[in-house]
């Protein structure tokens, strides 16, 4: 279980309860931030996506991977952002992460188990759908997730190796030219690309998109992206 830990807001003195959130590791073991109960928390005037991250080792495989720091939202609108300890996630389980599996001799390829199922986020915030569409491409299979180099002309872009992916959190459906343009960046970086939007796309988008070979995902708020057109199912299946 998440640690709970007592937070008083540096604005306006009100105290807080906070859990971290917990999210799934690729070993299906549940990994939080471990907290630091005797640090102050900070307010976040400026989101910067290098800080919104912090490396957490899961307690079961030994995994170390990227996960958002907590963060607490007060109600006189301050973001708080919650003192980390350590990097060890604080979950029971003793097992450590061995190179060759139990019981099979060294050399013998083992085959790879099933993907586990996608762990979604309910989405409240822009960030939220932003970390969403992060841990979905690490689920599909990409590592080092990082902020993309280009700035999008709407949303947040995103990219891995071999992939630009946009994020669109706002309220109004992609355009056409929103998918051109994340397909034209990505064909200037040899790269494939992606588009996740909140609000959904416009018909006119989904045919540019299809055209172009942009597969294309809709965030629902309990933070789990629905393909959209063909191209989006074959990157989801297995």
């Amino acid at each position: 279980m998440s640690e709970t830990v007592s937070v008083r807001c540096p604005v306006c003195r009100r105290e807080h309860l906070y859990a971290a959130p917990s999210y799934p590791c690729e070993c299906g073991a549940p990994v939080c931030p471990p907290l630091d109960r005797y640090g102050a928390p900070a307010a976040v005037a400026h989101q910067v996506w290098e800080e919104a991250w912090v490396a957490v080792e899961c307690a079961v495989c030994g995994r170390k991977t990227q996960w958002p720091r907590p963060e607490l939202g007060c109600g006189c609108g301050t973001v708080l952002r919650i003192p980390v300890a350590g990097g060890t996630c604080p979950e029971s389980g003793a097992g450590v992460g061995q190179d060759v599996e139990p019981g099979v001799e060294p050399g013998v390829e083992v085959p790879a188990p099933p993907r586990r199922a996608f762990q979604p986020i309910t989405i409240r915030t822009a960030r939220d759908a932003v970390t969403v569409a992060a841990l979905y491409l690490r689920w599909l299979g990409y590592q080092d997730i990082r902020r993309a180099d280009q700035r999008p002309p709407s949303g947040i872009g995103l990219a891995a190796r071999g992939l630009l992916a946009q994020v669109d959190p706002t309220v109004r459906p992609a355009s056409p030219r929103d998918v051109e343009c994340l397909w034209l960046t990505a064909m200037t970086e040899s790269s494939d690309c992606v588009y996740f939007s909140l609000a959904g796309y416009t018909t006119e988008a989904r045919t540019r998109a299809d055209s172009l070979g942009v597969p294309l995902f809709v965030l629902d708020l309990t933070g789990t992206p629905q393909p959209v057109n063909t191209l989006a199912d074959e990157l989801n299946g297995p």
